[in-house]
């Protein structure tokens, strides 16, 4: 294990370490934390403040919000369906620096209505394209219901989602933050994607 990545979590007060595919199927994906030196790097990008509401799809154990809301002072909401690894979110919430300014929810991503005060959201290939999809459609209606800046941040993304995301009406590529340079090597995957809904 990294030694930043523990000192972050120690920092935070939380424990988001390790990858866990107990639960993974071909439409959800394991849990593995984003690593603290790219959530930095979004931190850094001034694109989320204070007066943003992030939701985090499949939060896992909550590290995107914790970090993000001590970093940026946004609030934060972690969408998880698995109940124990949800279970380590909560735990994480009751000790976390910045707990109380993150709340998460146990439903399935598809299903989950998304609150018309959020205005980020965040993926690191939490789900398969067809549940992406359903996603979106959630994330549009909410929309429609309250039209503002609505940004989507994708990090890592997979060709499918490329795909998927290039052919949606309602999205329009705002911006890529390159994260290569953190890892050594050319990998082209190592970006977060910036879509703004329309």
């Amino acid at each position: 294990m990294n030694e930043t990545e523990s000192q972050w979590d120690k920092l935070l007060k939380i424990k988001t370490t390790g990858r866990d595919d107990s639960h993974a199927d071909q439409y959800r994906y394991p849990y593995e934390p984003t690593p603290y030196s790219v959530l930095e790097r979004l931190a850094n990008s001034g694109l989320i403040g204070k007066g943003n509401t992030l939701l985090d799809y499949g939060t896992g154990k909550g590290r995107v919000c914790f970090y993000l809301s001590y970093q940026t002072r946004c609030h934060s909401i972690g969408v998880e369906y698995d109940e124990r690894i949800f279970s380590g979110a909560e735990e994480n919430r009751l000790h976390a620096v910045s707990g109380n300014r993150t709340a998460f929810e146990m439903k399935a991503a598809e299903t989950y209505p998304v609150s018309t005060e959020v205005d980020r959201c965040y993926f690191f290939n939490p789900f398969s394209v067809e549940l992406l999809q359903k996603v979106l459609a959630q994330i549009y209606a909410s929309y429609y219901e309250n039209p503002r800046e609505l940004l989507l941040f994708f990090y890592y993304p997979s060709e499918e989602y490329l795909s998927c995301l290039m052919t949606e009406e309602q999205l329009l590529f705002y911006d890529e933050i390159d994260t290569r340079d953190l890892f050594g090597g050319n990998n082209e995957r190592e970006k977060i994607l910036i879509f703004e809904v329309i």
